[in-house]
């Protein structure tokens, strides 16, 4: 095997969550790029279609599954119909996330238990799901945030706390199943990438954000893609339990 043909995943199966827009939609069609066939989970499913056309392009074989993270038994359905239609998960990329920008005092219970719920919970029980049935080899990449590791300048706690939780509980699954299960486990902390999240902050303020990052620029989701698709593959077989930023430098300040 050459060093490239590290980076190819012919013949794996990869789950991709919140694969409808923005971010996920780059990571499919990466992943399908590089050889996998997608199982492809969001709460849209009507525009599940049109990232899975784009992994038809790639040549691969694809399925679409209407799937809320927040809820244990669409987890497993979604796993359960990899299983059924192509026979194996070999990859899944924990990308369903939401966030809110609420001032600490006036942050409603309901709120913040929903962000947990879907950023933190939901990435567990996709885990579970699929560590059940993951054959040694197999890799988990949780999408976290560089607000997981430093703060932004807008009040997110709820999502805050989710991310950092997320990168403990990266940590904790890569020592309990690397060794035992073969399972590698990391997380990638993207910085500022044009997103749906993005499309909601206040005017100005990507603009004044930019000055803390070296590399003064957003990043090109295709970037964030070519990350994700290095540690779902053989090229990254000896990194685990890992969070990497991949921010323009933003959290080495």
């Amino acid at each position: 095997m050459t060093v490239t043909d590290m980076f190819r995943l012919d013949d794996r199966v990869a789950i991709v969550t919140g694969a409808s827009s923005g971010l996920g939609v780059a990571f499919a069609q990466g992943l399908a790029e590089a050889g996998a066939d997608l199982v492809l989970g969001a709460r849209r499913v009507d525009r599940l279609e049109e990232t899975a056309e784009l992994v038809r392009a790639a040549g691969r074989r694809v399925l679409t599954v209407a799937t809320d993270v927040a809820s244990v038994d669409d987890c497993q359905a979604l796993v359960d119909a990899a299983i059924a239609e192509l026979g194996r998960v070999d990859v899944l990329v924990n990308n369903a996330g939401v966030g809110t920008a609420v001032p600490a005092t006036r942050e409603q219970p309901d709120e913040f238990r929903r962000v947990i719920d879907v950023n933190l919970n939901g990435c567990y029980w996709m885990a579970q799901a699929c560590g059940r049935v993951m054959r040694p080899g197999s890799s988990i990449v949780n999408i976290s945030s560089v607000l997981g590791i430093t703060t932004a300048g807008l009040p997110q706690a709820a999502y805050s706390a989710s991310k950092a939780g997320l990168n403990g509980l990266t940590r904790d699954l890569a020592q309990q199943w690397t060794e035992r299960k073969g399972i590698r486990v990391n997380s990638v902390a993207p910085g500022f990438f044009t997103s749906e999240m993005t499309d909601t902050y206040p005017d100005g303020y990507l603009e004044l954000a930019m000055q803390r990052v070296p590399a003064r620029r957003k990043g090109d989701p295709a970037e964030l893609a070519a990350t994700v698709v290095f540690l779902a593959s053989p090229a990254a077989g000896y990194i685990t339990g890992q969070t990497i930023p991949v921010d323009g430098g933003m959290t080495i300040g």
